[in-house]
């Protein structure tokens, strides 16, 4: 897999059904794993019949979200958008001077392969810096 699965790009620009939420504290995750899934599978008429794509972006909030809060500052915001493509998932931190690093030569017993994971999962992903805060996205489903 690519060292460096996050270049420096803008989100991209799209309008669709949207989820959003904020959150200051990992205890938040579970609600918002919870809301996410019955928001994405309400419009998953499109999407594969297992329901990965909505996996896949439980997971990457997951990761996405406790990243923001354990290495950026809080408050997090997540942003899903739907789009006729799949997903598009933009997580921002108030920390835009931090860019977001992938571990490098680590045993993933030791944790630290979220990056990784959800660059594995996406088809596309990025990070950019607007409004004072990071902006760390990654868009899911048909390529």
């Amino acid at each position: 897999m690519d060292l460096e699965p996050w270049p420096r790009r803008p989100c991209p620009e799209t309008t669709g059904p949207r989820y959003e939420c904020e959150i200051s504290h990992a205890a938040d995750l579970r609600t918002v794993r919870a809301q996410l899934r019955v928001w994405a599978a309400g419009g998953a008429e499109g999407s594969d019949a297992d329901g990965a794509v909505v996996d896949d972006l439980v997971v990457a909030v997951d990761e996405l979200a406790s990243n923001g809060l354990r290495h950026g500052r809080a408050p997090v915001r997540v942003l899903a958008v739907r789009t006729g493509r799949g997903v598009l998932l933009d997580v921002s931190d108030g920390d835009p001077r931090t860019a977001p690093e992938p571990a490098a030569d680590r045993d993933p017993a030791f944790g630290g392969m979220g990056l990784r994971m959800v660059a594995h999962l996406s088809v596309d992903r990025g990070w950019t810096v607007a409004d004072d805060r990071k902006h760390v996205w990654a868009r899911f489903g048909a390529g």
